[in-house]
């Protein structure tokens, strides 16, 4: 899984990574003295510091990370087995069910009940949409599965504006459009727990495609030929879809759609990794981690008296990144 090749990158992006976690937890809006309140949180004493670094800046820090890593990864593998580096974990039509999901809570009123409704209704949402996929995709092949999540993420969308169209509070239609632009803020070890099962079991689903990502870039013929099971049950693409919608559903349901993480990482790690999809996994992941760590601390920076979405900030990016890369290819074509 890991290329002796690949330490150096793989260092320098875990370094970057704990860098950046310390920081999250080191810095914010209310000062503290980091050291004597990390030994009052290892301790169990619940001194002032202790409870912020505990209850508000270490879950922050830790969705941020698993949330960053989850979306590198599903980019990486998405872009690996389509062999499209178009495509990101949006494509699936998965984190469109999401926001639908807790679109209802909202819409339903159920937030009043638990603050758990809102990351349980994003989470039945994806696995919704998960079962719909796969049932839509059966066993077609790589474009089927294009055309069923930008069939399932259309609908999906198309009834999200439907619900807040309805929407008979104008104060709901701004929490609504607000928690569909991403956000991380006020999130606690509740939201953690609810997400982490589903994203550790989507990336394990996703790391076993690493060998077959390497076959597939050379055809499917190729790939069976090599021993790899492409459709079923157990096949690749039951692994990638299964995996991406797992992890994709259960970052979502917690922390909005982030957009551009999945789609730009891969683009900027690819030539470092020798353009070999199994090599560019972990790597990914890392830097999703990153980038999304980077993006919440400025958010933190720049926010005034509104907080900016952590989504406006990843798009605002990632979309340098691509006017780069289109100019780039237009002058490899003169």
């Amino acid at each position: 899984m890991i290329d002796r090749r690949d330490l150096p990158l793989l260092g320098a992006l875990a370094g970057a990574v704990l860098a950046l976690l310390l920081l999250s937890l080191a810095w914010g809006d209310s000062r503290i003295a980091f050291l004597p309140a990390l030994r009052d949180l290892l301790a169990g004493r619940h001194s002032a510091g202790a409870v912020i670094l505990g209850e508000l800046r270490l879950p922050r820090a830790l969705l941020a990370a698993s949330v960053g890593a989850t979306l590198g990864l599903s980019g990486a593998v998405l872009q690996g087995y389509l062999r499209n580096p178009l495509a990101d974990p949006g494509i699936l039509g998965v984190s469109g069910g999401a926001a639908l999901g807790s679109v209802l809570v909202f819409y339903t009123g159920l937030t009043a009940v638990s603050v758990l409704m809102l990351p349980l209704g994003g989470l039945a949402g994806a696995l919704l949409a998960v079962l719909l996929l796969m049932g839509l995709v059966g066993q077609g092949g790589a474009l089927v599965l294009l055309l069923a999540g930008a069939a399932l993420s259309s609908f999906a969308a198309a009834l999200t504006a439907l619900a807040l169209n309805l929407m008979p509070s104008p104060y709901a239609s701004f929490e609504i459009m607000r928690w569909v632009m991403g956000s991380l803020t006020d999130r606690t070890f509740t939201h953690v727990w609810v997400s982490l099962p589903g994203i550790i079991a989507g990336w394990i689903l996703m790391m076993t495609t690493a060998r077959a990502l390497d076959a597939l870039a050379l055809g499917d013929e190729v790939a069976e030929s090599l021993g790899f099971r492409l459709r079923g049950a157990r096949g690749v693409q039951a692994r990638v879809i299964l995996g991406a919608a797992l992890a994709v559903g259960s970052s979502v349901a917690v922390s909005g759609a982030i957009g551009f993480v999945g789609l730009i990482i891969p683009h900027l790690l690819r030539p470092l990794t020798g353009h070999q999809p199994a090599r560019l996994l972990l790597p990914a992941a890392l830097g999703g981690a990153l980038l999304l760590l980077v993006s919440d601390a400025a958010v933190r920076l720049l926010s005034g008296g509104t907080e900016l979405q952590i989504g406006v900030v990843t798009a605002l990016m990632g979309a340098p990144v691509f006017f780069h890369r289109v100019v780039a290819m237009r002058r490899g074509v003169s």
